[in-house]
């Protein structure tokens, strides 16, 4: 599963870009909570702003407070619901056929 493992890094990149963490995307664990005790210490703030980055990036929409508490536990939950968004996406459709 490289794939996953290289999503969960790009998420902790993207985090700490658009967060603006005082932390290295090395230092963030894939099960760490992000918000609440023991956690990485993120507020409401950040959690509209990883909504919001989240949908830019790929096309995550996260519609609801319910939604958000479930998909913005950790990284590994962002991960998941990327992973499941990507498998529900249409395919794109053919490229038209040339004339003959």
């Amino acid at each position: 599963m490289d794939d996953a493992r290289m999503l969960k890094q790009e998420i902790k990149r993207m985090m700490v870009q658009n967060l603006m963490l005082q932390i290295s995307a090395e230092e963030i664990l894939d099960e760490q909570p992000l918000f609440g005790p023991g956690s990485l210490g993120l507020d409401s703030v950040d959690a509209l702003q990883l909504v919001v980055a989240l949908d830019k990036e790929y096309g995550l929409k996260i519609t609801s407070p319910e939604a958000a508490r479930q998909v913005l536990q950790s990284v590994a939950t962002i991960a998941q619901a990327l992973v499941q968004h990507r498998r529900a996406a249409p395919a794109p459709p053919p490229p038209p056929l040339a004339p003959a």
